[in-house]
């Protein structure tokens, strides 16, 4: 019997291309022996001291509450929490186009049946440390000139882990599209030198 993988993702709630990358994975784990383990970014973190513009300066201030939220979640209920915990925050955040206040907390905390007393994190500074070691484990690797998401596989050799950004899928693939893209990534990821396939975005994510 094949041992089953471990792959890790790094996510930030409120990123939509991040949202689209863990639901092809979760399509992966259905057709490859892998099992997706879950962790929290902060693109609040990631840009902070950078000249932004002001709409998405706002964002960035807003983005605090949904990843401390998180990790207070992870801190009290286990890291597994986050699994569920991200589908219900992106569920509401991606699309049925929920504000990032207290009502989407508590609806996403009581669904996955964790404490809604929970949501009051978003408002403090508590968590900040334990969220800034998980941002650097998933980003330290891959560097800061890049976002979410962000994932760190089994390389081609024995005890190697490769980490990279991407990919930016949409609309996400299913079944075996789903595995054969996750074959190519990992080809190319696994690379040595290899750094970069990009193209001009045409479409936004198309949430399926």
């Amino acid at each position: 019997m094949t041992e089953r993988a471990t792959v890790d993702m790094w996510f930030d709630p409120i990123c939509p291309w991040a949202w689209m990358t863990s639901r092809w994975l979760l399509e992966v784990e259905k057709v490859r022996d892998l099992d997706v383990r879950f962790h929290v970014m902060s693109l609040s973190v990631l840009n902070e001291g950078r000249d932004l513009p002001e709409q998405y300066r706002d964002l960035m201030s807003k983005g605090w509450g949904p990843v401390r939220v998180c990790i207070a979640a992870a801190e009290t209920a286990g890291p597994e929490a986050l699994r569920d915990l991200y589908t219900a925050f992106g569920t509401r955040i991606h699309l049925q186009k929920y504000e990032l206040d207290e009502k989407l907390y508590r609806e996403a905390l009581t669904e996955v049946g964790l404490d809604p007393e929970l949501a009051a994190a978003a408002d403090t500074d508590r968590y900040d440390e334990a969220l800034r070691t998980s941002h650097n484990a998933g980003m330290k690797p891959v560097g800061t000139d890049v976002g979410t998401p962000v994932i760190h596989a089994p390389g081609p050799n024995p005890d190697e882990k490769i980490a990279f950004f991407g990919p930016v899928v949409t609309p996400a693939p299913k079944g075996e599209a789903a595995g054969k893209l996750w074959d190519g990534v990992l080809l190319v990821a696994g690379t040595p030198g290899f750094y970069e396939i990009k193209r001009s975005r045409e479409i936004g994510p198309i949430f399926d």
